[in-house]
């Protein structure tokens, strides 16, 4: 499936392309965002070669990612970036980030659920997972409005910011199926 297009209720989701760069730094460029993330801030030559590389995954076939630019609905500027990695056993780990000028609008819960029903019903998944840090209180509020539960704690799963970090492990399963 490419390219992909999703609509929710109050976001879009699309291809990321190279042109993001200026808006993505917005993103991972700034440490009141990568506080929550896997990584540092990412510089814009470091960014730009993260954007080719996922333009370049975007067309592999099969395809084994799902890293989608988050828009608001009335314009294609991207102020986020919602992600699935697909594993094994019609399994995916999911992972947002919105920029920090657009906090608490709902962007993060209405992307990551229109990403969930793409997964589900467009790509058969049967497990979903997000590893998120147990500070994040935002973010754990997301994944539970959209029905995930807690599986566990994951010790010292992250380093970044010169720190390992714990992860909480969340998942969703779809139900009533085989």
């Amino acid at each position: 499936m490419y390219p992909v297009h999703l609509t929710g209720g109050s976001t879009r989701l699309r291809e990321v392309r190279t042109s993001d760069l200026a808006d993505s730094l917005a993103v991972v460029g700034d440490d009141r965002v990568t506080a929550w993330l896997s990584f540092d801030p990412l510089d814009p030559a470091q960014q730009a070669d993260r954007l080719a590389a996922v333009v370049e995954r975007a067309a592999h076939r099969p395809r084994q990612e799902y890293y989608l630019a988050v828009t608001a609905l009335d314009n294609d500027r991207l102020v986020g970036v919602a992600r699935l990695g697909l594993g094994r056993f019609r399994s995916a780990e999911v992972g947002y980030a919105i920029a920090h000028d657009h906090w608490g609008r709902g962007h993060a819960t209405d992307a990551v659920g229109a990403l969930l029903a793409f997964g589900f019903a467009d790509l058969g998944l049967h497990r979903v997972t997000a590893a998120i840090s147990p500070d994040n209180a935002a973010s754990i509020r997301v994944v539970r409005k959209l029905g995930f539960e807690l599986e566990g704690r994951m010790r010292d799963h992250v380093h970044a910011g010169g720190r390992w970090r714990d992860s909480l492990l969340y998942a969703k399963v779809a139900r009533g199926e085989p």
